[in-house]
């Protein structure tokens, strides 16, 4: 109920008045925070030389962002460029063995950067999986991958394997563990999927093929094998309507987002603030706010441009690979919070709905919760940090289901059938108030530290109580109700273009 329901404009205009304000305040806090920590001596290592003709000095506490436009940049255009040019000519004179020819041009890729061991090392793991995919046994195959999973991500193995690897060069850490993790993904996938081939199984070069697509093979994202093989096999190669443009569009929004990024390290220190609690507990309660979701607002951005740019790449292959994640703008829901959409799509395919089936059943809702997020906490790496924000998040997600359920008793339904449209939406959105700060609090753990998200939740929570604490969830409440009213718009453009459909 209420989820298409409508609000007054001027109500609406003046939760955007609020929440306006409150951001522009917020940020004039973070600023002066920023520039009167400039020259600091404990912020020497996130803080570098940047715009000296404005004053400025640049955040690069962030090792991946600095990466890939520094000494990832060139390695990032060559390859892809080369990627681009490749399958351009591919397409164009034997489109029906497009994805042989991106197989070649990916493995001689790997092996001009990382070498031969680690080519053996990665297709020694695909020969594993293959293998056991020949016994067509689910549970065999779950076991394997994550045994072969567990081989990179768990110590003495990972540091064995990586130790084959000989040389040394800024990015090997990085790009070793991204293509082997990446990799044991997509052989699971294959394996689960050839499992359930009724006749027979797929080629030990389907899944060569699925593997070393070079724009999916270091970084993602994951795109499950079936939805690969059948768009790869096609043979009639052929764009939609304004499809080009739209390519257009979001490569000049991704380069749009690079520069805004750039722009925005020289003038707000987001990721070094929390580095020192003692600075940071001098900021204000509304500061401390914003810089807690500004952190998540970067890493969407972040995780945006970077399967942003992927995904460009794959489109140009005539691939439609798993979208970009959704803002944590516009996110009040723990099912809907995750970073890497190509593994939320593996885990809930191969996982959540699997066990979970329809999501209506409490226990089976929480086994498949907490099977999902231990396969999770074993994709992120095992340690502190991670097995909290597995726990936390994990809890949040089936606490939605036990609140949702208790708010469908009798009474509650009863009551809430007598509330207006309107009425039913602003209550849901005080909920969806307390559950936004919630995925903050909860994410921020991974994102910054154990100890920064403590402190943001001791000052909203308890230091703050009542102003701050009950002044943020009313602005949050506003946030939220944009946020249904923007959901409202699609819901009611989606039901139109249903019936336009059914009418042609």
């Amino acid at each position: 109920m209420g989820v298409k329901a409508m609000l007054p404009s001027y109500e609406l205009g003046f939760y955007a008045l609020v929440v306006t304000c409150a951001v522009l305040y917020s940020g004039s806090g973070i600023f002066e925070a920023s520039r009167d920590s400039m020259n600091r001596k404990a912020f020497r290592d996130g803080i570098k030389p940047g715009w000296h003709y404005f004053g400025r000095k640049m955040d690069v506490a962030d090792f991946e962002w600095v990466m890939w436009f520094t000494s990832f940049r060139n390695i990032i255009i060559f390859a892809l460029s080369g990627h681009v040019l490749f399958g351009k000519i591919c397409s164009m004179t034997v489109p029906q063995h497009r994805a042989v020819m991106y197989m070649i041009y990916g493995l001689l890729a790997v092996l001009a950067s990382m070498g031969l061991l680690y080519l053996m090392i990665i297709l020694s793991h695909c020969l594993l999986l293959y293998s056991v995919a020949l016994a067509k046994q689910k549970w065999l195959c779950y076991v394997a991958g994550l045994c072969c999973l567990a081989s990179f991500k768990v110590e003495p193995f990972g540091s064995w394997q990586s130790g084959f690897v000989t040389g040394a060069f800024d990015l090997q850490d990085v790009l070793f563990y991204g293509g082997c993790t990446f990799t044991i993904m997509r052989c699971m996938s294959f394996a689960l999927e050839s499992s359930q081939k009724e006749e027979g199984i797929y080629s030990i070069f389907d899944l060569l093929k699925y593997n070393f697509y070079l724009p999916f093979f270091f970084f993602g994202p994951v795109m499950t094998f079936d939805q690969f093989h059948a768009q790869v096999s096609t043979r009639e190669l052929r764009r939609k309507d304004d499809e080009m443009k739209s390519i257009r569009v979001n490569a000049l929004l991704h380069v749009g987002a690079i520069v805004a990024v750039d722009i925005f390290f020289h003038f707000f220190y987001i990721l070094t603030l929390p580095s020192d609690l003692k600075f940071v507990n001098r900021l204000s309660d509304w500061s401390l706010a914003g810089l807690a979701y500004s952190n998540l607002v970067y890493d969407w951005v972040k995780a945006a441009v970077m399967f942003g740019v992927i995904n460009t790449i794959a489109r140009l292959d005539h691939l439609d690979p798993p979208q970009p994640p959704k803002c944590i703008t516009m996110l009040y829901i723990f099912a809907e919070t995750h970073f890497d959409r190509g593994i939320n799509d593996w885990l809930c395919k191969y996982v959540y709905d699997h066990i979970g089936e329809n999501h209506d059943n409490i226990l089976k809702e929480l086994v498949a919760s907490i099977t999902t997020f231990a396969i999770t906490t074993l994709w992120l790496g095992p340690c502190q940090v991670v097995y909290i924000w597995s726990l936390v998040n994990c809890f949040g997600l089936n606490f939605e289901l036990w609140v949702q359920k208790f708010f469908q008793l009798g009474p509650f339904a009863k009551l809430e059938a007598k509330l207006s449209g309107a009425m039913s939406r602003r209550i849901r959105a005080a909920f969806g108030a307390v559950n936004f700060w919630a995925i903050v609090l909860y994410n921020i753990l991974a994102l910054n530290s154990l100890e920064f998200a403590l402190l943001v939740t001791k000052r909203l929570l308890v230091m703050g109580f009542p102003e701050s604490t009950l002044s943020i969830w009313f602005i949050t409440y506003c946030g939220v109700q944009l946020i249904k009213e923007r959901e409202r718009i699609l819901a009611i453009q989606q039901e139109e273009k249903g019936d336009k459909a059914k009418l042609e």
